[in-house]
């Protein structure tokens, strides 16, 4: 899923492209994609983008009148930028969006339709799709305590939670874990006033350092290398390879759709996470260190 940097560089050459020009047409791929009908999606036709804005995950084209095209890419959802009157993909082609500059298509990977699409009026419309989490990068230390300390929940899931933190997923909370040397299954509760400190710092640097460089990527043109995978991330998606800081292999835990890597040695002192699948398969030849891991593996070489 697209997070806050792809979003920030999406939502900028957008606005560069867009802003100012007149929304001509609306050309819907996939039934599934529009999930309101008043207004209706033909209403946004006709007039001009006033501004282009993310809101947490999401972003919306604000028109004329007060009129929001709210758009939510979810997991495989993208964004492309070419010439006016572009083809709609048969496969994976969703929507189109003509302007005299030339036409935004989303696309959708895969067979599964999870991207959406809201027409709403006004700023109260819109704000019923903001979850309502804290934007971190502008945001100051006390504002972030008092929102991790609400409630009780692991890092990973405090990170992730959109009504907690904005703009944050699945790629990005790990990185800033293994930045900040904390585990992903720590407490939120438990942290100190340092390790909440050096969280947010690391929140920070980490979705500066990763918009930064996706927008120097970009330069010019239209994004279009937008993915959750990327060979210069520390951990994430990099089971088992060299952390970039001490050389331990990366480590993993899924569940469902999701997996969180981690550094053992950099973020839990050398303890392996329980994987639920592999440890209940496991259950007493689970390796609990990364001592204990290499060892196994020395036995079997």
């Amino acid at each position: 899923m697209p997070e806050l940097p792809d979003l920030e560089v999406y939502r900028e050459a957008l606005a560069a492209r867009v802003q100012g020009r007149e929304l001509r047409r609306v050309r819907i791929g996939s039934p599934a994609l529009l999930r309101s009908v008043d207004p209706p999606v033909a209403a946004a036709e006709g007039r001009r983008v006033r501004e282009v804005r993310r809101v947490g995950k999401r972003l919306a084209l604000g028109l004329d009148g007060g009129l929001h095209l709210v758009i939510h890419l979810m997991i495989a959802g993208r964004l492309r930028w070419r010439p006016r009157g572009a083809a709609l993909a048969r496969r994976g082609g969703l929507a189109a969006f003509d302007f005299e500059s030339g036409t935004l298509l989303l696309v959708e990977a895969g067979t599964k339709r999870r991207a959406t699409l809201h027409v709403v009026a006004g700023e109260s419309g819109l704000a019923l799709h903001d979850p309502g989490g804290l934007e971190v990068l502008q945001a100051d230390l006390a504002d972030f305590c008092a929102r991790l300390r609400a409630e009780n929940h692991t890092l990973k899931r405090a990170l992730t939670d959109p009504r907690i933190l904005a703009g944050i997923g699945n790629a990005y909370s790990d990185e800033i874990l293994h930045r900040a040397r904390l585990s992903p299954v720590r407490q939120t509760g438990k942290l100190g006033d340092a390790e909440l400190a050096g969280l947010f710092a690391a929140a920070r640097e980490t979705l500066a350092l990763w918009t930064e460089r996706l927008r120097r990527e970009a330069g010019e043109g239209f994004p279009e290398k937008v993915t959750a995978f990327r060979p210069e991330m520390a951990v994430h998606g990099r089971f088992g390879q060299p952390c970039p800081e001490c050389g331990a292999p990366v480590q993993r835990i899924v569940h469902a759709e999701n997996e969180t890597n981690y550094c053992a040695a950099c973020q839990t002192g050398g303890r392996l996470l329980a994987d639920r699948a592999l440890s209940r398969l496991l259950h007493e030849d689970w390796p609990r260190t990364l001592e204990e891991l290499e060892a196994r593996r020395s036995a079997r070489g």
